[in-house]
């Protein structure tokens, strides 16, 4: 079984985590989405180009971070922690953070992040947007860890997978310090061993890029 990912992806980071927290064995692919030769060699694999994507078989391709982590706890519900919970409302409820914070809270990050650091510019509009969308999630978020260890209660789960990828990048572009449910979250979740590997793969990559620009 083959993953291909990017470690800088936040989406690739959400599956690295499922796969981490199930205990699921998995062949690693790095793309080299910074190259032309790498994009090129990796679109003739995938032709939309995206990360992250999983082979389970080679006649078999998942993309999409929500879908890989489907298939994960389908096909392996009694092994690592169990990312989506039994019960129907329970599930729906995982499901929707899910969703929520892929969309109004790690797209707006990677937005800023992006235009932050000159990869990909953005006009006023698109990053006001991205701001009050972003400060919403912030804000629902720390309201919801108020009173919780993870987003959905409890237990850990596929919302915290989707969850805690862009809040480390958050802190070049809207620190968390305004919301302290939600920054106590985050230090917890880097002492996961899940996401505490994920770091320990990208972060010197990004600290990396970030001293070639000084």
């Amino acid at each position: 079984m083959k993953l291909y990912y990017h470690p800088l992806s936040t989406y690739s980071q959400k599956a690295l985590i499922a796969f981490y927290e199930k205990n699921v064995a998995f062949e690693p692919v790095v793309v080299d989405l910074f190259s032309p030769e790498g994009r090129a060699a990796y679109e003739k694999i995938y032709p939309l180009g995206k990360v992250p994507m999983f082979k389970p078989s080679d006649d078999y391709m998942i993309p999409e971070s929500t879908i890989i982590i489907e298939y994960l706890e389908g096909h392996y519900p009694k092994q690592g922690t169990r990312l989506i919970p039994d019960g129907v409302d329970a599930a729906r409820q995982v499901r929707f953070i899910d969703r929520v914070n892929d969309l109004y809270l790690n797209d707006p990050a990677v937005t800023l992040l992006f235009d932050a650091i000159g990869m990909r510019k953005q006009d006023d509009a698109t990053l006001a947007t991205a701001r009050k969308q972003l400060h919403f999630s912030f804000e629902k978020m720390n309201e919801r860890l108020a009173k919780q260890d993870w987003v959905c209660g409890a237990e850990f789960t596929m919302a915290d997978c989707a969850t805690i990828p862009p809040l480390y990048y958050c802190q070049n572009i809207a620190p968390l310090t305004d919301y302290p449910h939600l920054q106590r979250y985050f230090e917890r979740a880097k002492q996961r061993p899940s996401y505490a590997r994920v770091m320990a793969e990208f972060v010197p990559i990004w600290q990396g890029m970030q001293a070639q620009k000084k």
